[in-house]
């Protein structure tokens, strides 16, 4: 099948084509033609399989009739975070560029005169976190009466971030009669629930089983040490020769710190993770983009739509403690085709989450082995060592009776997955540094 059988515009496959596409993906070959049919519809696929472009291809189609109103958006696409809602932003600008209609961005941290000037001229197209646009609505700047079809974009990543009472909220300021659209990668109770409640006899379109990896991605278990993780992570990354590779985190802290790490040890390794600035993370992402650094360390702020060509391999410093994160994680590779490799460095606390993500995915993950020297784990690297001064008669005499005591309760602890803490990543729609070009207001000719 080709674009050219869906039934899209002569100017929209003119660009798409300079966009160097030819064949649609299977979840675009499914949605375009039911949402060009203005159907409301559910699509459930992994990330890598062109979900973007399956409702910003017919949207640009079906908004290219009509006219923008001040204050009253024509259409609606809600985005979990900054990063996904400037991604969505980018393929309007490509696609749309033989269009006449016009975008505005809102998200957090950028001045709201500017957005209420973009509204007053009237947009075609709104994209936005669900706290910005809240907050718009309640201080009388936005009409929502006139959207006509709502996109809610990584349903179950907006579940994660607590973002699902804004989006009910938020579907009660809509016409009744509107086009709806949701999309998501898994498909759990409370998503289901909430299109049920909001979408009308929607058509459900899946390409792939719910929470199912990708093929081409070979994965692997790496069993190690929590004092070993570093080094064992280094031999991967020597053993691999890696081309680019993204690194996850639970935590920031542990982010900026293995970033450090890696540094020290001659790596180009760069860093983003949800306490940068947004001018921060765009220049951050730039690097990798264009090969100045070919390592980067992330949290899941990364995990979720970011689309980077050429990612070899993903690397799960950290086990996930969702097991969604894990599909989304390894995601960053294996996209449009390619193969791509990710590996998972467990200890043995990680036991639970890696049944957890084995559990999600049906299937085993293979496991490599510990990847340590002989005798008992790796020696911790020079900003690792435990501090010196511990006389070694005192670790002799340490008793071993209240270490087997401590271990059941340490375990105990083990059978609930561990709550996020402050320097993890949660919400986060803030927009921080200075407005990127390709984010201005209108495009096309």
């Amino acid at each position: 099948m080709k674009f050219a059988d869906l039934g899209l515009s002569d100017e929209l496959l003119r660009a798409v084509s300079e966009a160097g596409y030819d064949e649609p993906t299977p979840i675009q070959a499914g949605a375009i033609p039911s949402v060009l049919m203005m159907r409301d519809m559910i699509g459930i696929a992994q990330t890598g399989t062109g979900k973007t472009a399956s409702f910003v291809l017919p949207m640009i189609d079906i908004l290219a009739h009509g006219r923008a109103r001040a204050l009253m958006p024509r259409s609606l696409i809600l985005e979990p975070t900054r990063e996904l809602a400037a991604q969505v932003a980018e393929n309007f600008e490509k696609y749309g560029k033989y269009h006449k209609l016009s975008m505005a961005l809102l998200i957090g941290g950028v001045q709201m005169g500017d957005q209420v000037k973009a509204l007053e001229r009237g947009v075609d197209v709104l994209i936005a976190t669900p706290g910005r646009l809240m907050d718009l609505f309640e201080r009388g700047k936005i009409l929502l009466t006139g959207c006509n079809l709502l996109v809610i974009d990584e349903a179950d990543r907006m579940l994660d971030m607590g973002f699902i009472p804004d989006i009910e909220n938020i579907c009660t300021k809509l016409p009744a009669n509107r086009q709806t659209l949701l999309f998501s990668a898994t498909m759990p109770p409370p998503i289901k629930k909430l299109a049920d409640k909001f979408l009308s006899n929607p058509k459900t379109i899946e390409v792939a089983r719910p929470a199912s990896t990708n093929e081409n991605i070979a994965q692997f278990l790496v069993k190690t040490s929590e004092r070993g993780k570093r080094e064992t992570l280094r031999r991967l990354i020597e053993d691999e020769r890696i081309a680019t590779a993204i690194i996850f985190c639970n935590r920031k802290t542990t982010v900026r710190e293995l970033a450090k790490s890696l540094q020290r040890h001659r790596y180009r390794a760069g860093e983003i993770h949800g306490d940068m600035d947004q001018s921060s993370r765009i220049a951050e992402l730039d690097r990798f983009k264009t090969g100045d650094i070919n390592i980067l360390v992330a949290s899941d702020v990364a995990a979720r739509g970011l689309d980077i060509k050429g990612v070899s391999h993903v690397f799960n410093f950290d086990a996930p403690w969702h097991p969604d994160d894990y599909v989304h994680r390894i995601g960053r590779t294996g996209r449009a085709g390619a193969k791509g490799r990710a590996f998972t460095l467990a200890t043995p606390s990680d036991d639970e989450a890696i049944d957890n993500i084995q559990k999600l995915t049906g299937s085993k993950i293979e496991v490599l082995g510990r990847s340590e020297p002989e005798g008992g784990g790796a020696a911790p690297a020079e900003e690792e060592r435990a501090p010196r001064g511990k006389r070694k008669d005192e670790r002799k005499r340490a008793p071993k009776r209240d270490e087997a005591k401590a271990k059941p309760a340490r375990d105990e602890g083990r059978k609930t997955a561990p709550k996020p803490r402050d320097d993890q990543d949660g919400p986060d729609d803030g927009w921080n540094g200075p407005m990127p070009g390709f984010l201005s207001v209108g495009f096309g000719s």
